[in-house]
């Protein structure tokens, strides 16, 4: 992100000449002949001459398009891509004199949310943002923007944003596209902030659910919560650039005299784009909270389970201390009484007259005294 405002546009009455001779020399960018021999796979989706803030002509092809624009010295142009070719933006680099290093990222993609400034050309990217509730996820759209003194490029990466939707609301209001590519650029900046706001109520959504899912006792809520804290997190780096770029743009207002009209539209969507942006920060809040206290519930089930486990082994301790204790008790008389019944001829008190008594009383006294002994030990 540069800290370099927004330079002034130029007017679009004083349109600098192209110097086709001096791009012909620059090394770094290829002079490609203009072709106007359509292919299979176009990878315009819309081109348009604009004059007085009217279209006055929709070029088929990029050579045609820009053949328009030299033919009216008044005009601007319009040209929306859609995952176009290497030998497109070459093209397009050359005939407007785009920076190496803008067209490279413009190619490659995966680029992070920046406003950069090469001479007399912005060339910004975003991220547009849209929630599929089904998957809980959030889905992001690549956008570059390159706005010169009459011209706007616009290469998507993906689906969203329509810009045909843009496109369309713009042309409907002619005074607000005269004013020249600036307006065009405000007019995607704040379908891309509006485009946040579906995403921040599926979320929203959301994060509602799992609150009655973690006071619920759903087992799988964690994972819930850590997959919806990354889609955050995300959104947050998509969010996060743009309050920057705007405020890069709104610096330049007084600087180089941008137009009052458009300097009250960017910044409503810059207070747009602080909303979602602390909204998003209060869902991280949030997000980090639930699954303090969702760690917090886990840990209380798990100390009751382990005390209800503590208690059941205790009473199957009490249980077995029981059987313990009335099994020895039982073991004494059974002892004495299998000793008895060998019926050995030379046991000793086998034919004495008190001895089965005897026998008796000691099995009973025996058995008793171990009933008091385990009593006292609250074995039974």
């Amino acid at each position: 992100m540069t800290d370099r405002p927004i330079t002034r546009l130029a007017s679009l009455a004083t349109r600098r000449p192209r110097r086709r001779d001096d791009l012909a020399n620059r090394p770094h960018v290829p002079v490609v002949p203009i072709d106007d021999t359509p292919r299979q796979v176009s990878s315009i989706v819309d081109a348009a001459i604009y004059e007085k803030g009217r279209r006055v002509e929709t070029p088929p092809t990029l050579g045609d398009t820009f053949r328009g624009l030299r033919a009216h010295e008044d005009a601007m142009a319009w040209i929306g891509l859609y995952r176009p070719s290497p030998q497109d933006l070459t093209r397009l680099a050359v005939e407007f004199d785009l920076h190496e290093l803008a067209v490279e990222d413009a190619i490659v993609a995966h680029q992070r949310p920046k406003l950069e400034r090469y001479g007399d050309t912005l060339f910004v990217v975003l991220r547009a943002a849209r929630y599929v509730d089904e998957r809980e996820e959030v889905e992001f759209g690549e956008l570059h923007v390159f706005v010169g003194p009459d011209f706007v490029v616009t290469v998507r990466h993906a689906e969203s944003p329509n810009l045909t939707t843009v496109r369309r609301r713009t042309e409907a209001d002619p005074s607000m596209l005269a004013r020249g590519p600036e307006a065009v650029l405000y007019a995607i900046l704040d379908a891309v902030v509006d485009g946040y706001a579906p995403v921040v109520a599926g979320l929203e959504n959301d994060i509602d659910e799992i609150e009655t899912e973690v006071f619920g006792g759903d087992a799988a809520v964690s994972r819930r919560i850590y997959e919806l804290s990354r889609e955050v997190v995300e959104f947050q780096r998509a969010v996060r650039p743009l309050r920057q770029i705007l405020s890069a743009l709104r610096a330049g207002f007084d600087k180089y005299a941008i137009d009052e009209e458009l300097q009250s539209y960017l910044r409503d969507v810059a207070d747009h784009a602080t909303e979602v942006a602390e909204r998003i920060d209060s869902f991280r809040v949030a997000l980090r909270d639930i699954l303090t206290v969702n760690a917090t519930l886990v840990s209380q089930r798990q100390n009751e389970e382990m005390r209800a486990l503590s208690e059941a082994s205790n009473a199957q301790n009490e249980e077995v201390k029981k059987i313990s204790a009335w099994a020895a008790i039982l073991f004494a008389p059974t002892l004495v009484g299998t000793i008895y019944g060998m019926n050995f001829e030379d046991m000793p008190e086998l034919s004495w007259h008190w001895g089965y008594p005897l026998a008796l009383l000691g099995m009973a006294a025996v058995s008793v005294v171990l009933w008091g002994v385990f009593k006292l030990r609250r074995w039974i």
